[in-house]
């Protein structure tokens, strides 16, 4: 059995090339049990945060009608960790024959899910996004971050890049590595710098990108303008959120998948709890879009304000570790 550590499933993925893996993966489907939440009741004592564990299978039908790779995650989410200066995720992935059971890989599931997730927004984007998108807010400066910021660049010609943070040193500190590595990753100059007004950095930002594990509001519907997009990653459960009822109520509302979204996503099940929206304003997910069911943006749409919620897919990690793997 093969083991791949962060470096190499770092090195074996392109961005652009998952992308098309994730959109090939989206648009034939593959077998994908619910997601398992395990909550783990405040690991560190009375006041802690609550934990989570996390376990995320998937396994594709080949065109002959015989199983494919079979693949499992496991994730732990422990919010508290970054008072430990600690990520507050962790996972590990095992790629397994479809045919025999027997085991092919165990891969970084930490890195495996930065870059999936990140380029499951990448995806998102060249449906949704306008395709002259230049300036770019991120808000969140976790782990996350930098990789949203580096697809979303490569997806669209982005010459401009705010970071928002809760603690403006750790925006500086993301600020100053992508201005140092962004330009090399993406072929182009490009200016990065912190901002403190989050305010007036969404409204001058073409997409908006949070990763965050906020339980209140961030991005405010009064905030956006026509044209832009809202790409939402964090707030992975229906008591957390990054956006509020308006920003759902004036976009048009975009999923990785429907069943994940509906029971997981607190930026979709809260407006839909106070009646903001009904289920039949998600214009589509990720399937849809793949499979040319439903449309993204229109050519030539200015106008039209767009959110995208991901709460990841057993999907995603497939495509990403196969893609690792290889043959």
């Amino acid at each position: 059995m093969r083991i791949l550590s962060a470096a190499e499933v770092d090195a074996a993925l392109d961005d652009l090339v998952l992308i098309d893996r994730l959109e090939a993966l989206f648009r034939t489907g593959c077998e994908m049990p619910p997601r398992h939440h395990h909550p783990i009741r405040a690991p560190l004592g009375a006041g802690s945060a609550d934990a989570m564990l996390l376990l995320m299978p998937a396994w594709a039908i080949a065109s002959g009608g015989e199983t494919g790779r079979i693949g499992v995650k496991i994730v732990t989410v422990f919010p508290d960790n970054g008072k430990r200066a600690l990520p507050s995720i962790y996972g590990q992935y095992l790629l397994l024959d479809g045919t025999t059971g027997q085991s092919l890989a165990l891969l970084d599931g930490t890195m495996l899910t930065k870059r999936r997730t990140a380029c499951a927004s990448g995806l998102a984007s060249r449906y949704l996004s306008r395709p002259d998108s230049s300036t770019l807010l991120m808000i969140g400066t976790g782990a996350l971050a930098p990789e949203l910021v580096r697809v979303h660049a490569k997806v669209r010609p982005i010459r401009d890049v705010a970071v928002w943070g809760r603690t403006p040193a750790q925006a500086e500190r993301l600020a100053m590595e992508l201005a140092a590595t962004l330009p090399k990753a993406i072929g182009r100059p490009v200016a990065v710098r912190a901002v403190a007004d989050r305010k007036a950095a969404v409204a001058g930002a073409d997409i908006v990108s949070c990763a965050t594990l906020s339980r209140a509001p961030l991005v405010e519907g009064a905030w956006l303008r026509e044209g832009q997009h809202l790409d939402l990653v964090g707030a992975y459960t229906p008591d957390m959120r990054e956006s509020d009822d308006t920003a759902a109520r004036r976009a048009r509302v975009y999923v990785d998948t429907r069943a994940g979204a509906l029971k997981e996503a607190g930026d979709i099940v809260q407006p839909l709890a106070s009646g903001a929206i009904g289920e039949g304003d998600i214009a589509a997910d990720l399937f849809d879009l793949a499979r040319g069911e439903r449309a993204g943006r229109l050519s030539g749409d200015t106008a039209t304000i767009t959110l995208f919620k991901s709460v990841g897919a057993a999907l995603e990690d497939l495509a990403a570790a196969e893609l690792a793997v290889g043959p």
